[in-house]
């Protein structure tokens, strides 16, 4: 047995130790249904409201709103939709820039393509995985002017740069309060892609709520779920009031009527889904002391294994959506993917970059070391909540 053989058996252990299961297949993040799941969507087929009206749509929008505590909630049918009408929102129009980070998931870059827009792709901070503020810095003094306008463009193309999406990767924060900052300086408005990070906050301030609109998914596979399912927050009531008769086929209100005053989107969330998202809520805040539990183990178990445990960044609570770590060499990130899948613990790779992909090949980008050193040695261990009947 090599080494590497014996320290990826030894952790593997570890993780059937944690997940109370000796020999049964360990998923990567699976949802739990333990509250009122069931009442909830019996309720909502009872009331015959199963698609885009009802009260449980309402109570969700509600709910996120004081969770995160934004002043604007919009249900969409998912994190996807969300952030292309955030996007539409903030003033993003074909032909234009976005700048975004080359580590992230392929729907942040489409819901760019979306709107005729382009990325580009600025590098993260290793320290946060999420858009580095000093490159961001470091782009926009170079490579930006500011119009007569007064608004971004690129000198090199002369188009218009008109927003910035970060990611909060894994559910740990950027440094958005510095990009925010930053980026008002350049008129260019942040749309926050907090996929990933309900329950996440940076310096008192839930993710999401720092720019323009922040965009949340609530797919099979986040913390908590609505099946699919995604909101758009913000602080602004016109944006919002826009936000949801776009996301209603642009319909203006008639008791009757069907006048539609410009291109819209059937993007509401339906109230059947919404109904498993309230239940899920009420959750939330159990399932996320769990999930840093299970984040508190990994780190303490892996302090010797010559792992790298990525923690949540300084001034940052973490919900911990995916456990992840950094092996030293892409050799062996392939070596231990292949060996704990292989033993029935579903292991994952980071994606491959966005401007490694076929449709965003040509985007523009400049030096990405450190998403390519972490794309190269990132593997994501097993994450989903534990139940106390686990233990």
């Amino acid at each position: 047995m090599t080494q590497n053989t014996q320290t990826f058996t030894e952790l593997v252990s570890f993780i059937r130790n944690a997940f109370n299961t000796a020999d049964g297949f360990i998923p990567l993040h699976e949802p739990r249904f333990v509250g009122n799941e069931k009442k909830y969507l019996l309720a909502a087929i009872d009331s015959t409201f199963v698609s885009s009206v009802g009260k449980f749509v309402d109570q969700f929008e509600e709910k996120i709103k004081e969770y995160t505590g934004a002043g604007f909630a919009v249900a969409t049918v998912n994190g996807t939709a969300a952030l292309h009408i955030a996007l539409e929102l903030v003033g993003v129009s074909r032909g234009d820039l976005v700048i975004t980070q080359p580590l992230t998931f392929v729907a942040t870059c489409n819901a760019i393509s979306y709107t005729g827009a382009s990325p580009v792709f600025v590098d993260i901070d290793v320290d946060t995985l999420g858009l580095s503020y000093e490159k961001l810095l470091g782009f926009l003094e170079k490579e930006v002017t500011i119009g007569e306008d007064r608004k971004a463009y690129h000198k090199a193309t002369r188009k218009k740069i008109s927003a910035c999406v970060p990611m909060h990767t894994f559910g740990h924060p950027a440094e958005i309060d510095k990009i925010v900052e930053l980026c008002e300086k350049y008129q260019i408005p942040v749309v926050e892609d907090s996929a990933e990070s309900l329950g996440s906050f940076y310096k008192g301030k839930h993710t999401g709520s720092y720019g323009t609109c922040g965009v949340f998914s609530f797919n099979g596979n986040k913390t908590i779920t609505a099946g699919g399912g995604g909101v758009v927050i913000t602080n602004s009531e016109e944006l919002a009031a826009k936000c949801k008769h776009l996301t209603t086929q642009a319909k203006e209100p008639h008791r009757w009527e069907f006048k539609h005053d410009e291109v819209g989107y059937n993007y509401r969330l339906p109230n059947i889904n919404a109904a498993l998202a309230c239940a899920q809520l009420e959750k939330l805040e159990e399932f996320i002391v769990k999930k840093r539990n299970l984040a508190a183990e990994y780190e303490s178990y892996l302090k010797d294994t010559g792992f790298e445990f990525i923690k949540e960044p300084p001034h940052a609570r973490s919900n911990y959506w995916l456990n992840s770590i950094l092996l030293k060499n892409k050799r062996d990130r392939d070596e231990f993917l292949k060996f704990t899948n292989e033993n029935g613990v579903m292991t994952r790779p980071c994606w491959i970059l966005m401007n490694k992909l076929a449709p965003y090949a040509t985007a523009l980008c400049g030096d990405l070391s450190n998403a390519e050193d972490l794309e190269n040695r990132l593997v994501s261990l097993p994450s989903s909540v534990i139940l106390d009947a686990q233990l």
